[in-house]
């Protein structure tokens, strides 16, 4: 192949945005500046769960994963001297997506742009936030008739933007084999696709159809992982021609963005997880067939905290080094042919449309999410127990755990902090924001925006008049919500005890010694307070705390300190387990911790996990935490181990 006809790069992302938007717009105008091809935006929690920098569920959770946009004026700010006509922008928001994008599109206007050439995509999947990544606000019918609202809009007003990104991503993240991660994803594209029969005219079906795309992880056994993509690349086309009758092949083409793993990323010896990014990258570059459209990877440190613009660079270059100096782009597919290869896709494939025949049994992904949570809850804890008996390696963590210290990890502890102080400036902006606008025409789209909710009318133009009206995030949010309602959705965690005791035995004898001693079972609840949705490590938490014979109370990701007080106060509980991963723990937990002596509660242990430093290890064992626990520390029995001892009045008498 000549040089004239090698392929194009894939688009070169980084997911970015933290602190502010003045603080994000610098960041992607630097990393433009080194060669990023298209941007990739993070949004806060409460940005994220429609609530506003000043919410009482937005505390210490401001600017903190992503940059906080609470309106018109911060998105102006985000997207400054960059010009969106000519950027490939990819948002990653599904709850309150129809209003980002609105906010986009506002912004967008302003800067001259002609609407209908902006190009990028807005992730828009609410299905996987019930099964993994938890930031859906409304129940399942509404969010899907929001996203199709985004996807005819799109269709008829900026033809090039992608309404939808089907995300697999989290499945993942959540545990899912590659047969669930098909299923389970495919299925969510075909609800969509399904709610928006009719909302275009039959001729035009099949171009929508071609504006879906899909969001997808790549995980460290990357011969299946690639075999995956291979597998994902003929479902849809064949879902596409038979169950919707799309006969132009252009239309059927499995269109992809990638972020790879981040779950295999390990906070032991971190500096490995440069090798397990590269790995990982390789699964959906090499195959020509099955090649990602735009790629963005992790940095080493993730496991640890946020990474750094440095970390994010290195992690840049990678892309760039595989893309520009590698023969990679010059050849057709590698795998073609390989009888290795096509027999993995084949196997993949058949566990898939098992699956998925399963799924639609069961009303389609809509109807069946509640089984796909408690699926991907089982095959995590599988996942979690090959990992912890040595089946799984996991280097420098389970094996070949003796090393150097990292000389990566320098006096900032090796990631970036967001300074405190960022939450009031964002509160104060915001108030700024509202005594500034015009609060008639404000309230004057709200009530245009809630009648168009109320009617069925398309959402996105109501929205795009609020977003200029001056309107704020949570605003929006609360609108849908007075409208629809609020969810929420399945722990996939039963409280009944399961028959898996292998290897429990010795704790379940200590955890009956203790319920003697204690006159009744040894009561264990679990709480996600803040606005977090990760909720992996509270579930398989509760999980294997029920299967050691603890009476387990664990409602589910979002619950106010308040409220988790409350549950410890009318459970009597014996030990309170947190989990938080958004990095807010510090205020959460000082939160909580007043909240519980004021209680009666302040006997009770508290223990912490979460990606917490070691210097807030200590403020929070300061605070009267009993045990912090990070992604280290891997083996579960120990920490049942823990809880059994803290609840143990013989234990306690002894100290």
């Amino acid at each position: 192949m000549t040089e004239t006809q090698k392929d194009r790069p894939w688009l070169i992302r980084t997911y970015a945005g933290h602190s502010t938007a003045k603080a994000s717009n610098a960041l992607y105008r630097g990393n433009l500046a080194k060669g990023q091809t298209g941007l990739s935006v993070a949004f806060d929690l409460p940005t994220q769960t429609g609530y506003d920098s000043d919410h009482t569920l937005a505390r210490g959770e401001v600017g903190k994963v992503g940059v906080p946009v609470a309106h018109l004026g911060d998105m102006r700010t985000l997207f400054d001297q960059i010009p969106l006509e000519q950027m490939n922008t990819s948002m990653t928001i599904n709850a309150t997506a129809p209003w980002l994008l609105s906010l986009y599109i506002a912004v967008a206007e302003e800067q001259g742009a002609d609407v209908s050439k902006l190009q990028g995509t807005v992730q828009n999947d609410i299905i996987k936030e019930y099964l993994s990544r938890g930031t859906y606000i409304l129940p399942p019918e509404p969010s899907l008739r929001l996203i199709t609202d985004v996807a005819a809009y799109c269709y008829t007003n900026v033809p090039k933007w992608n309404p939808m990104n089907v995300c697999s991503y989290h499945l993942q993240e959540a545990g899912a084999t590659p047969e669930q991660e098909l299923a389970f994803a495919l299925a969510t594209a075909q609800a969509v696709l399904d709610g928006l029969k009719g909302k275009v005219p039959d001729e035009d079906f099949p171009r929508l159809v071609g504006r879906i795309s899909f969001f997808v992880n790549a995980g460290i056994r990357f011969i299946t992982e690639m075999c995956k993509m291979r597998a994902f690349v003929d479902l849809w086309d064949e879902i596409c021609e038979k169950r919707y009758g799309v006969t132009d092949a252009k239309f059927r083409r499995f269109r992809y963005g990638v972020q790879v793993n981040s779950l295999g990323l390990t906070e032991q010896q971190p500096e490995n997880n440069v090798y397990r990014i590269l790995i990982e990258m390789l699964a959906v570059t090499l195959s020509k067939k099955a090649r990602a459209r735009a790629v963005q990877l992790p940095a080493w440190n993730e496991a640890l905290g946020l990474p750094r613009p440095w970390d994010q660079q290195w992690s840049m270059r990678m892309q760039q080094i595989l893309a520009y100096e590698t023969d990679l782009l010059e050849y057709g597919d590698l795998f073609d042919g390989n009888p290795v290869v096509d027999a993995k896709v084949e196997e993949l494939k058949d566990g898939a449309r098992a699956e998925l025949a399963n799924l639609d049994s069961m009303g389609g992904a809509i109807g069946a999410i509640k089984y796909m949570k408690s699926r991907l809850v089982d095959s995590n804890a599988d996942r979690l127990n090959r990992i912890e008996a040595g089946e799984t390696t996991v280097v420098g963590v389970n094996k070949f755990t003796t090393g150097e210290p990292s000389p990566l990890q320098t006096e900032d502890g090796g990631i970036m902090v967001v300074d405190p102080a960022v939450e009031q400036e964002q509160i104060d902006r915001l108030n700024a924001w509202r005594a500034e606008r015009d609060e008639d025409a404000a309230q004057a789209a709200l009530s245009a925006l809630r009648a168009a909710a109320k009617s069925g009318e398309n959402i996105m133009e109501p929205s795009i008049a609020a977003a200029k009206a001056g309107v704020t995030t949570g605003e929006w949010a609360e609108e849908m919500r007075r409208v629809f309602g609020t969810y929420r959705g399945p722990t996939g965690v039963s409280a009944s005890v399961s028959n898996k005791t292998e290897g429990l035995d010795d704790i379940r004898d200590a955890v009956n010694a203790v319920s003697d001693r204690l006159g009744r079972r040894l009561k264990f609840l679990v709480g996600k307070p803040g606005l977090d949705g990760h909720s992996n490590g509270a579930e398989q938490i509760a999980f294997r705390a029920r299967d050691c014979g603890m009476d387990i109370r664990y409602e589910g990701i979002r619950l106010t300190p308040e409220e988790i007080v409350s549950a410890a106060l009318e459970d009597e509980a014996h030990v309170v387990g947190l989990s938080i991963l958004s990095g807010s723990h510090i205020p959460l937990v000082e939160d909580l911790m007043k909240r519980m002596k004021e209680a009666g509660l302040g006997h009770i242990p508290v223990i912490v996990g979460g990606i917490i430093p070691d210097e807030d290890a200590k403020r929070l064992k300061a605070m009267g935490i009993a045990k912090v626990y990070t992604p280290k520390d891997f083996e579960l029995n120990t920490i049942m181990s823990d809880i059994v001892t803290l609840a143990d009045p013989a234990a306690i008498a002894a100290e």
